[in-house]
């Protein structure tokens, strides 16, 4: 009898420390995939504010959904072809140079909401850079934005970006 409570009460032990073992690498396994996530948004948000500041419609694009959109409401920009359009610097024939922008993304906070969507949330600065003495850099646009990405095929895009959010 001392030896089958002895085998049951190993069974059990046994059992509880693998379980035990399980949840742990379950939780590391979240943890490592949510900091290999982070890692590709970031990349991601770097892509999207580098072509933003080039011009470059084609990579802006790429940085959204098929069906992205840039801002809210009525005024919303949908879609890749509409959004390509909307980056696009290039002054008309006979104006100035433009002075280029950087935009920049402050103090962000990512959310996972499960394992293939987040919340991207940030402030934001737009500055207008130099163009000789005559023209120091200036601030255009501060604010708050709110942006929900998705994983699609492997790959992290931005659904819709909000630069209007509020809390």
């Amino acid at each position: 009898m001392k030896v089958l409570r002895a085998c049951v009460l190993t069974a059990v032990l046994a059992t509880t420390l693998s379980l035990g073992a399980s949840v742990a690498l379950l939780g590391e396994d979240t943890t490592v995939r949510e900091t290999r996530d982070r890692n590709e948004i970031e990349a991601l948000m770097w892509k999207y504010t580098r072509a933003l500041d080039k011009g470059d419609g084609a990579t802006y694009a790429s940085t959204y959904t098929v069906d992205g959109q840039f801002g809210a409401g009525a005024n919303a920009t949908k879609g890749r072809e509409a959004l390509s359009k909307l980056v696009v610097r290039q002054p008309a024939a006979g104006e100035p140079a433009r002075a280029p922008l950087y935009h920049m993304e402050l103090n962000h906070w990512i959310e996972f909401v499960d394992k293939d969507h987040a919340r991207y949330h940030a402030y934001y600065l737009t500055v207008s850079g130099a163009m000789g003495r005559d023209m120091p850099p200036r601030l255009v646009a501060a604010g708050q934005s709110l942006d929900a990405m998705e994983r699609v095929k492997g790959k992290w895009l931005l659904a819709t970006r909000d630069v209007a959010a509020k809390d």
